[in-house]
């Protein structure tokens, strides 16, 4: 315990992080549980500190999904035009005429599978120069309005090549509201959050406001600023990209639910069999290892181990990590540098939580690093 407490007063003692939130445990319960510096002004970071947790909402985005996989309704294979017609609109940039984006249509059918392991084509800005100029010269709606429009991008890729990391867990989600009939706020409600005792985790901060952290980006200077930064209220389309907020202790339910195999406290969100197919390797012989900024304010360029797949709902390390955690972990963040792992060989879970830019930037890993192998060594 001590030195989990002593990586992260030492994290924001030095300014590697604002503030720090973190909680380890097992199938069994939680291990741990820590907080240090400040969330807010005059608000110390505790438990119940709550976060834009952003690209975090993705791994609760695929569950959705895969609890109407694991009844019949779907399946990994399932063309998405079949379910959402307007994918069929999409097109592949291939390339430029000056400003003028050149397109055409895809050579591959995108599924379900390729949505829920970025490899359906979509790419975010930040990681693509050329989707950052799509937007620039066309003037779509940003990633972030919370509009219908806000999806409808060109693919940098034909479905199924290769990674791209993008938006493909926000036609996930639309493609979960268009099969059930509820929209997606309402089935994660009902099929996630209540069954898992996730009562602080929502679509909207209204409740949880006064327990709202502050984001922070650090500066030329080196020093961390405020700066405003959060999903878009009450859109037209909630993304499960993106759209929650949630705290440590609830998101160590989700974690803990997938240790035990798809239940938590009796309450069953999967079978069995489900969650092996969700934590499998979906990537069809796909690997990955570097995402390259195209927004170094905001982003860091991420770096993975050597091989990295993805399973349906999370990266996927298929080597261990000396000291830290084993083959077959699976893990994913949130751009304001809200991370999480969990590693069903060792029976461990454990999130580290901040509200900063850039993310993945090297004093915050720095102390992901050293609290994951505190995690490990306790």
């Amino acid at each position: 315990m001590t030195k989990m407490d002593d990586v992260l007063a030492k994290a924001v003692e030095a300014g590697d992080v604002p503030f720090a939130v973190a909680m380890a445990g097992n199938a069994a319960g939680i291990t741990y549980s820590g907080a240090a510096g400040q969330a807010a002004a005059g608000r110390s970071a505790a438990e119940d500190t709550t976060f834009r947790i952003f690209s975090m909402t993705k791994g609760i985005g695929s569950l959705a999904a895969m609890i109407l996989i694991d009844r019949g309704r779907i399946s990994m294979d399932t063309p998405v035009a079949e379910i959402l017609p307007e994918w069929n609109d999409l097109q592949v940039l291939e390339g430029w005429e000056g400003d003028r984006p050149l397109l055409r249509s895809p050579k591959t059918t995108a599924t379900l599978r390729h949505l829920a392991t970025h490899t359906s084509g979509l790419q975010y800005e930040l990681w693509s120069h050329d989707m950052a100029k799509y937007l620039e010269v066309t003037g779509a709606a940003p990633i972030l309005s919370g509009l219908k429009a806000g999806l409808a991008y060109p693919l940098m890729s034909d479905p199924g090549t290769c990674w791209g990391y993008g938006t493909g867990i926000d036609w996930l989600g639309r493609a979960v509201e268009a099969v059930d009939g509820r929209r997606i706020d309402a089935f994660c409600q009902a099929e996630v959050f209540d069954p898992l005792g996730m009562t602080s985790t929502a679509f909207e901060p209204d409740r949880l406001a006064d327990r709202l952290a502050e984001v922070f980006i650090r500066g030329e200077d080196g020093t961390l600023g405020s700066f405003e930064l959060a999903p878009p209220p009450k859109p037209e389309v909630y993304g499960m990209g993106h759209a929650l907020y949630s705290t440590a202790p609830d998101y160590m339910k989700f974690l803990r639910m997938m240790l035990n195999k798809g239940a938590l406290e009796g309450n069953r969100v999967l079978s069995e069999a489900a969650v092996a197919d969700m934590l499998a390797d979906q990537m069809q012989g796909l690997t990955f290892q570097r995402m390259v900024t195209a927004a170094p304010p905001v982003t860091a360029d991420v770096i993975l181990p050597e091989g990295t797949t993805h399973s349906f709902g999370f990266v996927r390390v298929e080597a261990d990590v000396p000291g830290r955690r084993r083959a077959g972990s699976q893990s994913w963040a949130g751009l304001c540098n809200t991370h999480y792992w969990f590693d069903p060989a060792s029976d461990v879970a454990a999130v580290i939580m901040t509200q900063s830019l850039p993310f993945v930037e090297e004093p915050y890993m720095r102390t992901y690093e050293a609290y994951e192998e505190a995690v490990y060594a306790s």
